[in-house]
C-alpha cells in the first residue's frame, strides 16, 4: 500500500507518492494559481490523486497546508497565502471526489513529523520542531506521534509574547511582542530596512553582518535573544529531547545557531542547561511533502 502526500503552498502544490515506510517514490509539482480560486486548485487536487489512484494502490492522503486551519474537521479557515480560501471543507470535498479518506493538517505540523521520523529528530522520543522563515511556526511531535492541540493550534509558537513591553512591535495579526513580529525573515528584513535603510531583506542584514557591520550584527543579537527566549518557554514546557530547526533563515546558521544555544541556556534551569539539543533540520525543502505523506500512516 502507499500513501500519496501534497504540500499546498500558496505559490506552488506539490503532490509525492509514498511507500509505507516514507520513501518517496514519485513527485509531481505545478503552480497552486490561487487567484484561480480554490475549486480550481482542488480540481488539480483530485485530478492528480485519481491518476495515481490507476498505478498505485493507494491507502490513504496526507496534506499539508497553511494556517489556520481545523484538522479535526478538515476545513481550511482562512490563509493569508491562500486568497479566497475561507472556511474550505477540502477534506470533505477531496473525498468525494477520489474516494480515499484524508488528512489535512498545518505545514509546519507535517514538516514536523517528517523531521521526527526521517530528519534531524529521528530516534527522538520527543522531538520539537521550529521553522524561522517569513514566518515563525512550529509542531510537536511524541512517541512518533504529531501533538495537535484541541483546536490544531500546538506548535503555534509565532504568537507567542516574548517581548512585553508596550511600544515592542506587533505584526498583522499577532500579538504584541510576539516571537514571530521579532525573530522571522521578515522581522530582519523590517528591522534592516528601519536601520540599515536596506531593502533586500533578512539575506541583506546576514550579508553585512558577515561584512563585520556593527548594526547588523545587533539586529542578529537581538533576533537571537528573543528565539532564545521562545526555545527556553518551550523546554520547560514540553521538556523535548530535541529541538530541531529549519526555515529559510537557518540558510546562515553559521551565524546564527552557535550564539543561539548559548544564549538559550542563560534562560534554563541549571538542570537543562547541560542537556539542551538544538538541531538544524536536514530536510530542507522536502519536509513539508515528506510529512504529508507521513501523515495517513
Amino acid at each position: 500500500m502507499y500513501t500519496i502526500g501534497i504540500d499546498l503552498g500558496g505559490t506552488n502544490l506539490r503532490i509525492g507518492v509514498f511507500k509505507e515506510n516514507g520513501e518517496l517514490i514519485e513527485e509531481q509539482n505545478c503552480p497552486t494559481e490561487v487567484e484561480k480560486g480554490p475549486e480550481y486548485t482542488i480540481g488539480i487536487m483530485a485530478k492528480a490523486i485519481n491518476s495515481i489512484k490507476n498505478k498505485y494502490q493507494i491507502k490513504a492522503v496526507g496534506i499539508g497546508a497553511p494556517g489556520p486551519l481545523n484538522p479535526h474537521e478538515g476545513v481550511i479557515i482562512e490563509p493569508p497565502n491562500l486568497r479566497g480560501w475561507v472556511n474550505i471543507p477540502l477534506v470533505k470535498i477531496l473525498e468525494e471526489k477520489t474516494y480515499l479518506p484524508v488528512k489535512l493538517e498545518n505545514d509546519a505540523n507535517a514538516a514536523a513529523l517528517a523531521e521526527a521520523k526521517q530528519g534531524a529528530g529521528k530516534g527522538a522520543s520527543s522531538v520539537f520542531f521550529i521553522t524561522v522563515s517569513t514566518g515563525i511556526g512550529g509542531g510537536f511531535v511524541l512517541d512518533g506521534q504529531l501533538v495537535s492541540g484541541a483546536q490544531g493550534n500546538c506548535g503555534e509558537i509565532g504568537n507567542m509574547i516574548v517581548n512585553p513591553n508596550l511600544d515592542a512591535y506587533q505584526g498583522l495579526g499577532l500579538n504584541r511582542g510576539a516571537l514571530e513580529g521579532h525573530a522571522s525573515g521578515t522581522a530582519i528584513g523590517r528591522m534592516g530596512q528601519e536601520r540599515l535603510n536596506i531593502t533586500n531583506g533578512a539575506q541583506g542584514v546576514f550579508q553585512l553582518a558577515e561584512q563585520g557591520n556593527e548594526t547588523a550584527q545587533e539586529i542578529l543579537d537581538e533576533v537571537v535573544n528573543y528565539l532564545a527566549i521562545g526555545i527556553a518557554n518551550i523546554v520547560h514546557t514540553v521538556n523535548p529531547e530535541i529541538i530541531v530547526i529549519g526555515g529559510g533563515v537557518m540558510k546562515s546558521q553559521d551565524l546564527i545557531l552557535d550564539p543561539l544555544i548559548k544564549k538559550t541556556k542563560q534562560y534554563l534551569y541549571p538542570s537543562l542547561k547541560a542537556v539542551l539539543n538544538i538541531k538544524p533540520a536536514l530536510l530542507d525543502q522536502k519536509a513539508g511533502l515528506i510529512g504529508a505523506g507521513l501523515l495517513p500512516n
